[in-house]
């Protein structure tokens, strides 16, 4: 009964929301939401006596692991930066250009209003709660990848899709590795603030830009 319950909740968390949430006649705003969702699962795991709630910080790690973060990202961001210059270069810089203050906030609030939060759900909770579901860790981590890249469907474009998964691979390795929710939103904010600011962030984000074309 225990795992039928765990199953519904995963679907209803992880499937149904998304889904909900696309397919809505009414624009919700979706940080909220999000915030919502990520309290639950913070209170899930907050009553979780097998739940280690040092991880939901633990900063240790994160000096280490910047010796691997660091040329990763830069190695990435280059790549994504070649390509939006070769494939759509009328967005390349655009939201700094555009919108600089706004960009400024964006690039200070986003770390904690959103990266966070996700990290919650898709690392620390969906990892720990669905243990068990999906194999061994490799097993483990791609279901949390797959799931990270499904709830980018309410931004309606394959790109935020693809993109989310490679790194909700990224996030989930690095957060089983570390035991470090810390170490992992530091990578996560790098790569969604250089999504912004080389100018995919419209694919992330549908409240500043017109829908993608």
């Amino acid at each position: 009964m225990q795992r039928v319950l765990l199953v519904c909740e995963l679907l209803i968390l992880f499937v149904g929301l998304p889904l909900g949430y696309r397919f809505s006649p009414v624009r919700i705003p979706a940080l909220p939401l999000l915030w919502l969702v990520a309290g639950y699962a913070w209170w899930r795991l907050s009553r979780d006596g097998g739940f280690d709630r040092r991880r939901l910080w633990n900063a240790a790690p994160l000096a280490g692991q910047l010796k691997t973060i660091v040329p990763i990202f830069v190695l990435v961001a280059l790549g994504i930066w070649v390509g939006v210059h070769w494939w759509k270069p009328q967005i390349e810089w655009s939201f700094v250009r555009e919108h600089p203050l706004l960009w400024a906030v964006v690039m200070v609030l986003y770390p904690v209003l959103s990266v966070y939060p996700q990290g919650i759900l898709y690392r620390a909770f969906f990892m720990h709660r669905y243990a068990g579901m999906f194999g061994d860790r490799w097993g483990m981590m791609v279901a949390s990848a797959v799931a990270f890249a499904f709830l980018h469907i309410i931004f309606r474009n394959s790109i935020s899709v693809v993109l989310t998964f490679f790194g909700g691979m990224l996030f989930a390795w690095r957060y089983a590795e570390t035991g470090s929710l810390l170490t992992s939103s530091v990578e996560h904010a790098l790569y969604g603030c250089w999504l912004f600011t080389v100018g995919l962030g419209q694919y992330f984000y549908h409240g500043v830009w017109p829908e993608p074309r």
